[in-house]
């Protein structure tokens, strides 16, 4: 058999180059085994063409398609990412295929507990699903021998998946169609032609534009004969490629047809959609137009803090956690409102209350009711939530009764979700940061202060201790950065908020109004009647593109810093490791290596307290070190990811070693400089690189053949050991070096840099202050050739073009390397996956 004997993800792979090589099989998204998506993007985004189930052996495709089915329902993936045109299924034998539309409705079946393992067949959901679909199977799926139906399955590849983009669209309902109208504005509305400021006068808004694209059917039809409800509701339909205002009083004020511009932007959008909406939810539609705001109202001083893509996608992870009717059940509160944009797409205005510092933001607030947004003035308040006490209206304070009554009442608070997007101010050790004074002076400060320590400089940790303390039994749903579960600053806020953390998604934090940084905003459902300090989960994360991929979080553990620093000593060193910036990937920019010996008389300032000076005896050390800081680049995703105290297996492992002192010799963050003392780092003899003179210190080719000799310290000769005999440990032991394949070209494209080096300034004069460096770093070499501009900063680049191309080919090998080392670094707990 073609795939027979493999794993499950040789399989996957071997799938998709062998079958989807012209289509994209490298996303993830969540428990989906694989996926294809076209490779380019139109104008909306990517629309994925298949997602599968995949098996090794020879598996019966009903039960495949059934367990697919329940991790699509499980994690309602078609409400967070577009819905393919095909569903499938496969193992080494053959490939099946089904049309998405064809079991749609599975995923909309009432009273259903998709809350079950996919994976688990004996389930009654499992025995339910397969009972519903296999007369579907049997009439819609497409089913190929790979070896036996080799040209059928590439024509259905061609005609079918590769020509599917047009296929597949969202059912709307009533929690979905006010994102929609919310996509509507910024993509429809703009192409429409019509004086929007008239007809706002005469009462006509854009959401009667959207309500009449809504009921419209696949033939671009208003489809509306047979309601006369909806009818009789409709200021606006859709006719003739166009709209016609239908208000009988407007009817002959407006009789042309409005166009719009640019039917192909219309048509794309729509395409994403099945319309009209689904038939149980019309008349909830057109009776809840009150909650089409208009969008003036809405971007008022700054309204989209919170970005709507992700207000949309908070309130399906609510849906999917409380249940389709949770508006209906339980109370609302933001109490860090601003202009209330978190509460945009929520329906049930008797349950939502609004709080915020700001009189001003209150006021934005009523304004906005006052033009049709969907909350109640006397359930929208001015509340400082971090200074004001509890304390209801008729006693003389600030929260409406009815809000009062549900915080008291402990019935009534399990049914209270706190919903916010807090603040993210914080104080530095040192004190106030620049226009933050005072920001973290609150009563909840003084009084929490001694459970958060550190974490209380944080104002959204405030926030959440104090509603953990004090609004027990609720729900938490917030937006914050993923301190409170990752940062050892905050393991004693962690030991004292013992809510279980039920749901989170991820997100860029630069795609939020007004902050700034690579680093991930965290969604986070918390359910505090359960108790229990957090300790790992499993989260989604998105970028405004879609879905990326599922990553695992986890509580801190020992940091590296506890492995790596030791008590100073400043004696006979030959260069020191500076880490300032902590123990996560936000501070790899600081960890670095220079000439700089770190005097016993500096260990008070705090510039030198992350910092270790280097001699023989944990040279290798720090190489591991440094290559496990900077072998994974940086990114939003990993940003607070905590590098942590290793296990033991690393310190036997010779080649591990090696590679990372390769890696850190050659790294562009080790800036050894032979113009602040001797350089120790030249990994090259001589006569290796056809140097004009010897070098001054031959430290390094010693250490790596073995035979590290005494060497001169300011004249005067002593060794670089200390004379007190320890036992070496597993690292410490003398002998020599033998590098892998990857270690040796990276030696390689090394020695031809330093040879080009030495070419070069051959013709120069080569006497003392002449400023040419015969024991140059590769620091050095960089300077000479891309040299520094006017601030004294070093270029990016130079305009030699041999030297480009020999650095170039240097960085290369050294990303070759670092692939290699990558897997050891998960391996031996510097990292957890």
């Amino acid at each position: 058999m073609k795939y027979k004997n493999i794993r499950e993800e040789e399989l996957k792979n071997k799938i998709g180059q062998d079958w989807f090589k012209n289509f994209d099989t490298t996303e993830i998204i969540g428990n989906i085994d694989f996926t294809v998506f076209p490779i380019q993007n139109d104008l909306f985004g990517r629309t994925p063409l298949l997602w599968a189930e995949a098996k090794t052996g020879n598996y019966d495709l009903t039960t495949m398609f059934v367990q697919l089915i329940l991790t699509i329902g499980k994690a309602r993936t078609f409400d967070k990412t577009l819905p393919p045109a095909f569903l499938g299924a496969f193992d080494f034998k053959k490939i099946a295929f089904v049309p998405y539309l064809s079991v749609q409705d599975i995923f909309y079946m009432n009273d259903f507990n998709w809350n079950v393992m996919p994976s688990n067949h004996e389930t009654k959901e499992f025995q339910l699903i397969k009972e519903r679909i296999e007369s579907t199977l049997k009439e819609k799926s497409h089913i190929y021998d790979y070896e036996k139906e080799e040209k059928e399955l590439r024509f259905f590849i061609k005609n079918n998946i590769a020509k599917a983009q047009d296929t597949a669209k969202i059912k709307i309902d009533k929690n979905n169609f006010i994102p929609i109208y919310l996509r509507w504005l910024e993509i429809v509305k703009p192409i429409i032609e019509v004086n929007w400021d008239f007809l706002k006068k005469n009462n006509i808004f854009d959401s009667d534009f959207y309500l009449a694209d809504l009921f419209v059917d696949d033939n671009n039809t208003q489809c509306i004969s047979d309601d006369q409800s909806i009818r009789d509701n409709l200021f606006v339909i859709y006719q003739n490629q166009g709209y016609k205002i239908a208000k009988e009083n407007l009817k002959q004020m407006f009789d042309a047809t409005i166009g719009i511009r640019n039917k192909d932007t219309y048509q794309q959008f729509w395409k994403r959609y099945k319309r009209p909406p689904l038939k149980e939810y019309q008349d909830y539609i057109i009776e809840r137009r009150d909650l089409l705001v208009p969008q003036d109202i809405r971007e008022r001083k700054g309204a989209f803090f919170t970005p709507r893509i992700w207000v949309e996608l908070s309130q399906k992870y609510l849906t999917d956690y409380l249940g389709e009717n949770w508006q209906d059940n339980y109370y609302i509160w933001d109490c860090a409102a601003g202009t209330g944009n978190l509460l945009a797409g929520l329906t049930n205005k008797y349950h939502i209350y609004a709080s915020t510092l700001d009189q001003a933001d209150v006021n934005v607030m009523h304004e906005r009711i006052e033009h049709g947004a969907n909350l109640l003035k006397s359930h929208v308040f001015q509340f400082d939530f971090l200074n004001d006490e509890f304390v209801p209206i008729s006693q003389g304070g600030k929260l409406p009764d009815s809000l009062f009554e549900i915080i008291n009442n402990e019935e009534k608070r399990k049914k209270l979700v706190v919903y916010i997007n807090p603040p993210y101010a914080e104080v530095g050790s040192k004190g106030e940061r620049e226009n933050k004074t005072g920001v973290s002076k609150t009563k909840v400060l003084d009084k929490y202060k001694p459970l958060m320590k550190k974490g209380s400089n944080e104002l959204f940790a405030q926030f959440l201790i104090r509603i953990y303390k004090e609004i027990p039994n609720s729900v938490i749903a917030e937006f914050s950065k993923l301190k409170i579960l990752q940062s050892p600053n905050f393991s004693d806020f962690r030991k004292n908020f013992r809510a279980k953390l039920e749901k989170i998604f991820l997100v860029p934090a630069d795609t939020f109004d007004n902050v700034k940084g690579q680093f991930p905003i965290g969604f986070k459902i918390w359910d505090t009647k359960i108790d229990e300090e957090f300790n790992a989960i499993e989260s989604e994360s998105f970028s405004t593109k879609g879905y990326l991929k599922q990553k695992k979080i986890y509580n801190t553990e020992t940091p590296i810093s506890n492995w790596i620093f030791e008590k100073l000593d400043d004696k006979n060193k030959i260069g020191h490791l500076s880490c300032r910036g902590g123990n996560d990937f936000q501070g790899q920019n600081s960890v670095n290596i220079n000439s700089y010996i770190v005097k016993i008389s500096d260990r008070n300032n705090r510039r030198y307290r992350s910092t270790l000076n280097i001699d023989s005896s944990n040279l290798i050390k720090t190489c591991v070190f440094f290559a496990v800081r900077h072998c994974i680049p940086a990114d939003w995703l990993n940003d607070r990811d905590q590098f942590l105290y290793p296990n033991d297996g690393w310190q036997t492992d010779t080649e591990f070693q090696n590679d990372c002192l390769a890696y850190t010799l050659f790294h562009g963050q080790n800036r050894i400089s032979s113009n602040e003392g001797v350089n120790h780092w030249i990994p090259f003899s001589e006569s290796e690189v056809n140097a004009p003179e010897k070098f001054a210190s031959n430290f390094m080719t010693h250490f790596i053949k073995g035979k590290i000799s005494p060497l001169t310290f300011e004249g005067e000769k002593t060794s670089l050991f200390s004379e007190e005999k320890i036992a070496p440990s597993p690292w410490e032991r003398v002998g020599v070096r033998h590098f892998s394949a990857e270690a040796i070209a990276v030696f390689d494209a090394g020695r031809e840099l330093w040879r080009y080096y030495f070419q070069v300034i051959a013709p120069l004069s080569l006497g003392e202050g002449s400023g040419v460096r015969l024991n140059p770093s590769l620091y050095d070499i960089r300077e000479h050739f891309q040299g520094r501009n006017e601030k004294g900063k070093m270029n990016n680049k130079s305009t030699d073009e041999r030297y480009t191309t020999l650095i170039g080919e240097l960085r290369e090998k050294l990303k070759i390397l670092a692939d290699k080392i990558k897997p050891k670094i998960y391996e031996y707990g510097f990292l957890r996956e």
